[in-house]
């Protein structure tokens, strides 16, 4: 895109040069800058009410918001809100906790607390400075941007910033609204194809693993209702007929000894239908004695077994040796199972395993609860034939997602260089 005709040195060294026109100005000259308040205690209910005026903002809400606040989970009392900080739709406010440096717009009557700073009457396009913070080019030279930036009102009112003529500001802000939208289209098609590619990828293992390869073969009953009917030379056992079941254990926290050694050790959150190489944690050849942790072999499929989210019911594949803990379930196929369709068939029956959880426990799954599952066992050359099918497509559709990620990750960079160089004038978008 084309530049200003004539630049000049803005005196801000993350700023370089602006436009001849622009001028470079201190926040705290445009506005004052406030904190915002809690009541408090903040856990009290007297200062909450379901029907409130003013809703209560949280660092979450901003987080989980775009340009603009549409909702947040609570609303103030009218206790509540006499004690904190009023904000009114199309007002802009900044968090210095949490997502430090975050910006937003509200669209909505809300409170803010002392993890916010706000703006009393802005000369300034609320639009136009929202991109400036958006851009987060503001706080170089004020720390790392994150939870270690340490931010107050006097660090924003001292930071200078471009200000182009206020026709200006609303050319840029409306450029940027109409690009954003596109490019932020553009990335939601690409993560919904995605989602679409790991479906395709899902309802692939499914088929092949509970009704075969050869359409027309004949097929029977299998008696096991989220399954349907099975070809007719496949069997049926239960895993704890056709596999080793076993949990694994964690040595003493506070027993240093324990801990920090060579041998690997896998938690539940590792588990994430993958093949796993590495372990977070290490445990030592005494905190493997002292403990129920035990040893497996690679090839050994884990299961987590605790987790109310999505861990409950994943499985991996060790390729590695390595320990576990109480909360993982290894399960070891005996001479009649494939390991990898084993793997395969426990994605595809996820769901099921999920549902099959002990209700007394929180559904968590164990090692008795295991065993009376139902496996489908085609003959070890089918299942070799089904493994090698479903791999060769799993590489195709990684492939594919990966590639997606990259434009994705390139767009999403573009997206943040777009903004910056539109807000410090390094780019023209007036005629645009």
């Amino acid at each position: 895109m084309k530049r200003y005709p004539q630049y000049k040195d803005s005196g801000v060294q993350w700023l370089g040069d602006i436009p001849e026109h622009w001028e470079v100005i201190k926040i705290k000259r445009l506005s004052q800058v406030k904190r915002g308040a809690s009541p408090r205690p903040i856990d009290s209910p007297k200062y909450f009410d379901d029907n409130g005026e003013f809703a209560w903002v949280r660092i979450a809400d901003v987080t989980a918001s775009n340009k603009y606040l549409l909702k947040t989970t609570q609303t103030l009392s009218q206790l509540g809100s006499s004690l904190s900080v009023k904000q009114y739709p199309g007002d802009f406010f900044v968090s210095i906790a949490g997502s430090v440096g975050k910006p937003i717009i509200t669209k909505i009557k809300c409170c803010i607390h002392d993890g916010f700073v706000y703006f009393t009457k802005f000369k300034i396009n609320h639009d136009f400075i929202y991109y400036l913070f958006e851009a987060q080019q503001l706080f170089k030279g004020l720390g790392k941007l994150g939870t270690q930036l340490n931010l107050n009102t006097d660090t924003i009112g001292n930071i200078q910033i471009p200000f182009p003529p206020i026709s200006e500001q609303k050319n840029i802000a409306c450029f940027l609204d109409r690009k954003l939208e596109e490019i932020d289209k553009f990335i939601s098609n690409k993560q919904r194809l995605i989602e679409l590619l790991k479906e395709q990828k899902t309802a692939i293992i499914n088929r092949a693993v509970t009704k075969g390869l050869n359409p027309d073969a004949p097929m029977k009953p299998s008696g096991i209702e989220w399954l349907g009917d099975i070809p007719e030379n496949w069997n049926i056992s239960k895993i704890g007929y056709v596999c080793n079941v076993s949990s694994g254990g964690t040595p003493d926290r506070s027993r240093q000894e324990y801990w920090n050694g060579k041998i690997p050790w896998i938690k539940t959150g590792e588990i994430n239908f993958n093949q796993i190489q590495a372990a977070e944690e290490y445990i030592t050849e005494e905190g493997l004695i002292n403990s129920a942790a035990k040893v497996m072999p690679p090839g050994t499929l884990l299961m987590a077994m605790y987790g109310q989210g999505v861990t409950r019911g994943r499985v991996a594949i060790l390729g590695i040796e390595a320990a576990f803990n109480q909360a993982c379930l290894a399960i070891s196929p005996y001479n009649s199972l494939d390991i990898s369709y084993l793997f395969y068939f426990f994605i595809a029956c996820y769901q099921f395993i999920r549902d099959t959880g002990n209700e007394t426990s929180q559904m968590n799954l164990s090692a008795g609860l295991i065993k009376t599952v139902k496996v489908i066992l085609p003959p070890l050359q089918q299942q070799s034939k089904i493994v090698a099918y479903v791999n060769k497509y799993n590489i195709q559709i990684n492939q594919a997602i990966t590639t997606i990620e990259k434009e994705i990750e390139l767009i999403k960079e573009y997206r943040t260089t777009l903004i910056s160089e539109a807000v410090t004038g390094k780019i023209d978008v007036r005629e645009t």
